[in-house]
């Protein structure tokens, strides 16, 4: 019961909030921890970000985005490609009166990596729970400029189904970008 309140709440400040659509883009630092069997490995990549969300920079917004990360690793194969995946995000903005607006953001995402080390598909799916933190400098009342840290626990699907181990990652995101908002 005290769930379903908690959820009621959040939907009726979206609601009521000044809220709107905003569009976003942005660059990515990438620092991914990889540990699977022996291999313990760290690995730098820049990545690309657009995302679409509805809600308020003074208080809560919901959030999709669609991630590129330019991989230039070889985790599972000497010919590891692309990743491509996609987050979900609720985000808390607060007002202090000074300008920039600081939030903290918790969502979940999924996505694939090109890879031939899985020899059925040519890729192995992840999914990931994600923490952030972060703040909104608002340029004027339809553009602000976004810098963010954010944290994933990533799981990836076996490459070896004889394999009991599951590939984990642990991603370190620096972000800053743009938004425009509706």
């Amino acid at each position: 019961m005290k769930n379903i309140t908690l959820l009621l709440l959040l939907f009726s400040s979206l609601l009521f909030a000044k809220s709107g659509i905003y569009l976003g883009a942005g660059y990515a630092h990438n620092t991914e921890r990889v540990t699977y069997k022996s291999l313990d490995e760290t690995i730098s990549n820049n990545a690309a970000n657009i995302k679409i969300g509805y809600g308020d920079r003074k208080a809560y917004a919901v959030e999709f985005s669609l991630n590129y990360v330019d991989n230039k690793s070889n985790i599972f194969d000497t010919n590891d490609g692309k990743k491509y995946g996609f987050d979900i995000a609720l985000l808390k903005a607060w007002d202090f009166g000074i300008y920039i607006y600081p939030y903290l953001k918790a969502g979940f995402g999924a996505g694939y990596l090109e890879t031939p080390a899985d020899l059925h598909n040519n890729s192995l799916t992840y999914g990931s729970f994600n923490l952030g933190i972060g703040f909104f400098l608002p340029l004027s009342d339809a553009i602000d400029i976004e810098v963010a840290y954010e944290h994933k626990n990533v799981s990836y699907q076996k490459p070896d189904q004889t394999i009991n181990e599951n590939p984990i990652s642990s991603i370190h995101i620096v972000y800053t970008g743009l938004n425009f908002r509706f």
